[in-house]
């Protein structure tokens, strides 16, 4: 009996596509995506045989998966080019290295075993928004693909060509004794080679490559992880870690004294660093993002700016393209460096690459550095389950319920809202510079919560409790991944 097309609507997310297989899409799915994906590249490129770049991570089931994505490309006339096992930012680099029309990384990033997923992109650097996405899931699921005559060519140990690039671009004087940690996950096998060829001391934690993840997820937010990564910088007296998610677009750092530091405030000390060099800058960071930056005296005296945008890899880099701004952040630890730097695509290796700067560039321990960084009292990123076809309605009631919580002056912990940021969920702001934020997850059926404040750990945890209770209140949240 042949195969049964499954492909599930919801897996069809904000920038990315992502789905539990084979429970909710199978090979021919896949296959349908792929024609889907070189339908809209052909419409948007105005080419017959349009240039593909396709990479896939290491997972047990990814290059079936490829191989079906590519049949479905082929079908529609797309050249492809495989260039193999690779990470997010190697596809992307690629794209620019060969000058090729679009891209197609088969990955589920960080998360757990069982997803899988395809990161696209069709203009150089950019992956796929919402609109794209909208566009391309239309295509797919009602069947309007083009039919063509492509074809396939792989591209070997473009690896190196990537890794060089790195390296030749980022050597630092100093000997830098770096943890570097891979939960098993792709980067295991670019990241400790590149660190070393710019000059650092690399300890492997983690670095082998292993698809059933026998220790934790690759997840630079995964506090198991970064505890991890801490005991390992303690007992090899090294002065940083590293921990990089499963297809490498991300870092997570841990200082010399085995303490995590949020990415947000990571992303801000290489504001600062890069601030001195390029005055009258322009930063984008996301909304999960610390409220340090609107009031950072370094960033001010260097006359730079900063603006707040919606969480998610896509929205920041196309916001930072869209700025022209020299660098992006988000607080899961996508970094985003634009020209000179990088090409605006987040890379975390690159991003590693510039706290290597940073520590190169002062005589002093990252851990003296964050310190010179006004204290805050950060919350993990917390996910609250709620259903996919749930979690945007949620999200609306909350913005309602907060505007009007501002609007009654009502206070929350004695303090009244002085501002509410709506481009992406609800974060609202008090007048001690402590907030919260509520909004949709963008590639699973959970919500997102963080707090942050720079009063207290008390005030904190008392704009959480207030959170959690109005999320409650609606009856449609579940069990939280992490909670404080």
């Amino acid at each position: 009996m042949s195969e049964k097309l499954k492909i599930d609507q919801f897996g069809f997310r904000e920038y990315d596509a992502r789905w539990l297989y084979k429970k909710d899409i199978n090979l021919l799915g896949i296959s349908n995506l792929g024609k889907g994906l070189g339908s809209q590249i052909i419409n948007h490129t105005k080419k017959n045989n349009p240039r593909v770049i396709v990479g896939h991570d290491y997972r047990s089931y990814s290059e079936e998966i490829k191989s079906a994505l590519k049949k479905g490309l082929i079908s529609t006339g797309c050249y492809v080019e495989d260039i193999g096992l690779s990470l997010s930012p190697m596809v992307y680099f690629a794209q620019f290295h060969f000058n090729a029309d679009a891209i197609a990384m088969v990955t589920a990033s960080h998360n757990e075993n069982g997803w899988t997923g395809v990161k696209m992109g069709i203009k150089k650097g950019l992956t796929h928004a919402p609109e794209e996405m909208k566009e391309l899931k239309e295509i797919t699921l009602n069947e309007k693909f083009i039919l063509g005559d492509g074809k396939e060519t792989s591209i070997e140990n473009f690896k190196r060509i990537y890794e060089k690039d790195l390296i030749n671009k980022n050597t630092i004087n100093k000997k830098i004794k770096a943890v570097v940690a891979c939960g098993n996950g792709t980067a295991g096998i670019f990241a400790p080679d590149i660190l070393r060829g710019i000059g650092c001391e690399v300890i492997e934690l983690d670095c082998n490559l292993d698809w059933n993840f026998p220790k934790y997820n690759p997840n630079p937010e995964d506090l198991e992880m970064l505890h991890a990564i801490a005991k390992s910088v303690k007992e090899n007296n090294a002065d940083i870690g590293f921990g990089f998610d499963g297809d490498g677009d991300r870092v997570g750092v841990i200082d010399d004294e085995g303490k995590e530091i949020f990415s947000d405030k990571i992303g801000l000390l290489i504001a600062r660093n890069l601030s001195n060099t390029h005055k009258k800058s322009k930063f984008i960071v996301d909304v999960k993002s610390t409220g340090l930056y609107s009031t950072d005296e370094v960033l001010n005296k260097n006359e730079c700016e900063t603006l707040y945008w919606k969480t998610g890899h896509s929205h920041i880099k196309r916001k930072v393209n869209n700025e022209k701004a020299l660098a992006g952040f988000e607080k899961s630890g996508h970094f985003f460096f634009n020209r000179p730097l990088g090409y605006g695509y987040d890379d975390g290796i690159n991003s590693a690459i510039q706290v290597c700067h940073l520590l190169n560039n002062q005589s002093k321990k990252i851990s003296e550095i964050i310190k010179e960084l006004p204290i805050t009292y950060q919350s993990p990123t917390m996910a609250p389950f709620c259903k996919d076809e749930e979690k945007y309605n949620v999200v609306d009631e909350m913005v309602k319920e907060f505007k009007k919580i501002k609007d009654q002056k009502i206070k929350i912990d004695n303090q009244e809202i002085k501002e509410i940021i709506t481009v992406n969920g609800v974060r609202f702001s008090f007048e001690d510079g402590s907030w919260g934020l509520i909004r949709a997850s963008s590639n699973k059926p959970s919500l997102v919560v963080v707090t942050e404040s720079p009063t207290s750990d008390e005030r904190k945890l008392n704009i959480f409790k207030f959170i959690d209770e109005k999320l409650i209140k609606t009856g449609k949240i579940g069990e939280y991944d992490q909670k404080i």
